[in-house]
């Protein structure tokens, strides 16, 4: 009897190909698309993704001959994912919803989902592989980069457990792009055309202070423009070599830059600090300076935007960042770091990011973790990822 497998499938050509293939491997495959948003405030104009989206996806399993099905998580999306966002940005925080979207929806609610298909398997369009083995007696799985380094996804998937990865295929990780289109049109598959969803995940691109706007009031607060020469960095190369990798002194090295009023001019104002992120020049609405201006900081308790001039900005680069001990996730719970314990991995802040060189150092409160590198636009809220090799090996919140 062929091993049942439930597919979310999301009306774009990466989940369709998914479920083709996984047809064509001899699995009894079936379509579930998950309806998570409803509210199209803030959204752009006509951009309502799903009911699009549940089009293409019922002609995609009517053509693989396969059947579909419909759930709502809508609510439980709002709940654990939307609130979420507007909590981190009340707080002058950057969240990544993607990330929480896959933790908390399509690998929690949808599994649950999907087992009530009595499914052994559920897959994704994700480009990214999972290999396993054993070790100790016990099966360890291992989620590795996809082959295509343009579309490579394992970052947003950095918050799974060992328990979510054991149920999860991803059937185009060993593909490019371009192969997974082609694949789709020699099938002639609805979605072989069709654009890549942008924006927040289910919900589409969206005007974020109109979106944010819903729960977070408007508030008329200053931009602070900071010169440069105020922000010096901890020199950790010297720090190293004379040994002193005390808390106290990667506290140095990996601290957020904080200013007061009085360390730079008004340059302009704003609506509120919370509908900004460090590293971003777009809606600042500031003339007259001879370079770009760039969000450094933000202090939401007194609602100032501070800013700095050109891209190369000091307050833009941090050495590196921390972590919380609340706040680590290691997927691969065996190699977790004790306290005292360091090691060197390559890490990424953002997606699509190059991997960076780094070390990381476990403290009782927490990780610390420093780069080889000046890394720009390091940001609280977001999720710092760190592999060894192509394989994600674990993740945390940036504080």
């Amino acid at each position: 009897m062929s091993k049942r497998v439930v597919v979310g499938i999301s009306g774009g050509v990466d989940s369709s190909v998914a479920a083709y293939l996984l047809k064509n491997q001899g699995y009894d495959v079936t379509a579930l698309f998950m309806i998570n948003w409803h509210d199209t405030t803030g959204t752009l104009a006509g951009d309502c993704p799903w009911k699009d989206d549940i089009i293409f996806a019922e002609l995609t399993a009517k053509k693989i001959g396969i059947p579909f099905h419909t759930v709502d998580f809508s609510e439980q999306y709002r709940q654990r994912v939307v609130d979420y966002m507007f909590s981190e940005y009340e707080k002058g925080r950057t969240p990544n919803p993607d990330v929480l979207c896959n933790r908390e929806i399509k690998f929690d609610l949808f599994i649950k989902a999907a087992l009530e298909y009595e499914a052994d398997f559920v897959a994704t369009g994700h480009y990214c592989k999972k290999e396993e083995f054993r070790k100790d007696g016990k099966t360890i799985y291992r989620l590795l980069a996809g082959d295509d380094k343009n579309k490579e996804q394992s970052y947003f998937l950095c918050q799974l457990s060992q328990e979510q990865l054991k149920l999860a295929l991803f059937p185009v990780g060993h593909l490019n792009k371009t192969e997974v289109r082609k694949i789709a049109r020699e099938q002639k598959l609805s979605t072989a055309e069709k654009k890549d969803s942008q924006g927040i995940c289910f919900v589409g691109k969206v005007d974020l202070p109109a979106f944010l706007q819903q729960k977070l009031e408007s508030r008329t607060g200053d931009i602070i423009e900071i010169p440069g020469n105020l922000t010096i960095y901890t020199d950790y190369k010297k720090i190293s070599e004379d040994g002193d990798l005390s808390t106290a002194r990667l506290k140095e090295v990996t601290q957020c830059f904080s200013y007061s009023q009085s360390d730079g001019m008004v340059v302009g104002k704003h609506q509120g600090s919370h509908y900004f992120t460090i590293g971003q020049n777009k809606g600042l609405n500031i003339g007259g300076r001879p370079e770009q201006s760039f969000v450094i900081a933000l202090d939401v308790k007194n609602n100032i935007v501070y800013t700095g001039q050109g891209q190369n900005h000091p307050g833009l680069y941090r050495k590196g960042l921390f972590i919380p001990v609340k706040d680590i996730h290691w997927l691969r719970k065996d190699l977790k770091l004790k306290p005292g314990e360091s090691k060197s991995y390559h890490a990424r802040i953002r997606y699509r990011q190059p991997l960076q060189e780094a070390t990381l150092f476990m403290k009782e409160e927490g990780l610390y973790i420093v780069f080889n590198k000046l890394q720009r636009g390091i940001t609280s809220g977001q999720f710092a990822a760190w592999y060894d090799g192509n394989e994600l090996v674990g993740s945390g919140v940036i504080y």
